[in-house]
């Protein structure tokens, strides 16, 4: 017991929950509050920022140019540089800036900051305000009461975890401790500082500091995890695991093994435990894998420990077949979470940091236990298609059997799989060892997210980053001219099929017509070159390992133009099914059958 305390005190240090340290001596400053403002913005460990320059803004804008810490990037939209700022997040953890002109720069942005909330990300939207005197008086792009909805803008809620309307210069320290706290809290953290140009000219003194921020993450009582212990040891159990896990992954990995559970994930938990350890059962979810319900149903554990996922739709489409057969105990942060996916069931719910709780957790588990469900392990590796010599258009499954080998196995370089058909095909077909390497945004679910948001990845990280995103998304955000002027390593990978695949799926899927859902053929590669990035495109599987190679081998941005036939199903057959219940009310946790 002495060590798993060791090893709790080990971690909390480890992980820095409190990790605003002074950075300097104490020095008092006199600036304008766009400088001051942009110099504690560093002082929080911002380190990047992205966003679209405006008149409100570029006071904002030219302290960022002139700041030897943060490195501006400057997008061709703003909902880009969003979805880039929460992507950079998620390559470095660190906390990233955007910025906003007034009126349509604020409202372009919005769609990236919900995804950044959505997602858990860390991230300060800095936007511009029309001052006071010309309130109300029809100034270009107005920013105010008279134009724009205050609730959803300018205060905490369901967009941001913290929003502001500066209207005095003095109010600059206060802001900058509340956005210390915000940061320094486990979990993402999306803010919004509203500033009008009269006060961002104006003069601030301030003592600057490294800000301060001292926040402990919620623990859990010696009886509660007593309690967990003796329910979990007492008969077999499952792991559900979910992103919200992924910096406890050694731990997860450490339960797993101690107590022989079967484990399975979320679309975004891919990795935190191997998809080749023994124990896994597979991925839940879009594109998930059927070897999870088989076992459910087969070999229905007492109990599913949660960590870290909601059991969203996305993750569990509120399959009755995903239930144990006493009940969950669900891990989060967040005390509302625990009980709203699957009402019906019985959730015991542990509010606590999940590392905090594994550690705890695990003095209960000394060694391998006995209680092992039955059962060979589950074959959730579905076959590739065997390859078939210049064969085109190319079966998607090939190409997730070339990205495996080149990218996965090949590199360390980070994936992203867009909304739609491309992360289905991504969460069935690919296969992680590690966290981290792998992103989706299943929650929002913005078509472009990861067409921008490879972008800020590749430049946070300084690598390789590469997005499999489909035509559609591909023509509607992509930053390639963004990715060529700073020479990201972007890499995209383009699922072309001249049309909205997914939506034609389901459309047809429902009994629906699909008509109007394609759309002209498009040369990605040659819009590459135009923009300054290279490209090549892939006719067929032969040409596939070649393509990848040179896009891997690349200095720069990279699109890889794969035409790909439309006449395979993408493995999303659960996602229609859900929308299919969701109109008759089968199936579906909460609902009358």
């Amino acid at each position: 017991m002495e060590q798993e305390v060791e090893d709790t005190m080990a971690y909390v240090a480890q992980h820095e929950f409190h990790d605003f340290p002074d950075r300097q001596q104490e020095t008092r400053i006199h600036t304008t509050v766009a400088q001051g403002l942009v110099q504690q913005l560093a002082d929080l460990g911002v380190e990047q920022a992205y966003g679209v320059s405006g008149g409100a803004i570029a006071l904002v804008f030219d302290a960022l140019v002139e700041s030897r810490s943060i490195e501006l990037h400057h997008f061709r939209h703003e909902a880009g540089a969003a979805f880039s700022a929460a992507e950079a997040h998620f390559a470095s953890q660190k906390p990233t800036v955007v910025f906003a002109t007034t009126g349509p720069g604020i409202l372009n942005v919005l769609t990236g900051m919900t995804a950044a909330k959505w997602d858990g990300a860390k991230v300060i939207l800095i936007s511009g305000s029309t001052s006071a005197p010309q309130r109300g008086r029809w100034a270009t792009q107005e920013s105010s009461s008279y134009t724009l909805p205050q609730d959803a803008l300018y205060t905490k809620g369901p967009i941001f975890d913290f929003a502001v309307r500066m209207e005095h210069a003095s109010e600059l320290p206060e802001v900058m401790r509340r956005l210390a706290l915000g940061l320094s809290r486990p979990g993402g953290f999306v803010a919004h500082v509203s500033i009008p140009m009269s006060v961002l000219s104006g003069r601030v003194d301030f003592q600057r500091r490294g800000p301060r921020a001292m926040v402990a993450p919620p623990t859990v009582a010696r009886e509660e995890i007593e309690y967990c212990a003796n329910l979990l040891s007492q008969s077999p159990f499952a792991i559900w695991v979910g992103f919200g896990a992924t910096r406890a992954a050694r731990l997860v990995r450490k339960l797993v093994e101690r107590s022989g559970a079967k484990v399975f994930c979320s679309p975004r938990g891919k990795g935190i435990v191997s998809e080749d350890h023994p124990q896994f059962l597979g991925v839940t979810g879009l594109g998930g894998h059927e070897s999870v319900t088989e076992h459910m149903v087969q070999r229905k554990p007492d109990w599913v420990l949660v960590l870290g996922t909601r059991l969203g739709e996305a993750t569990s489409f509120w399959d009755n077949d995903l239930l144990p057969a006493k009940g969950f105990i669900h891990v989060d942060l967040d005390p509302e979470v625990p009980g709203v996916s699957y009402p019906d069931a019985r959730t015991i719910g542990i509010q606590a940091e999940i590392g905090l709780f594994l550690e705890a957790l695990l003095a209960y588990f000394p060694e391998r236990s006995s209680n092992v469900l039955p059962g060979p392990k589950p074959q959730h590796e579905e076959p590739f298609p065997e390859a078939v010599a210049g064969r085109g258009p190319v079966r998607p499954q090939m190409l997730m059997k070339a990205i495996q080998r080149q990218v996965i196995q090949g590199s360390d370089a980070l994936v992203l799989a867009e909304c739609g058909n491309s992360f289905a095909w991504c969460n069935h077909y690919l296969r992680f060892q590690t966290p981290g390497r792998y992103r989706v945004s299943t929650l929002f679910g913005s078509m472009g997210h990861c067409a921008a948001g490879v972008v800020g990845a590749a430049l946070a990280r300084g690598g390789k980053a590469l997005a499999v995103v489909g035509d559609g998304s591909m023509l509607m955000n992509s930053e390639i001219s963004s990715a060529a002027k700073y020479r990201a390593q972007a890499i995209w990978v383009v699922l072309n099929d001249g049309g909205y695949a997914m939506c034609q799926n389901g459309h047809d899927a429902l009994g629906l017509s699909s008509e109007e859902l394609d759309f002209p053929c498009v040369d990605f590669a040659q819009l590459a070159r135009s923009m300054g990035a290279e490209g090549v495109i892939v006719e067929n599987e032969d040409d596939l390992d070649a393509a990848l190679r040179q896009a891997m081998a690349a200095s720069g941005p990279f699109v890889v133009d794969v035409r790909i036939d439309p006449r395979e199903p993408s493995p999303l057959l659960k996602r229609f099914e859900s929308l299919i219940k969701q109109g008759t009310s089968k199936n579906v946790a909460g609902w009358e059958t």
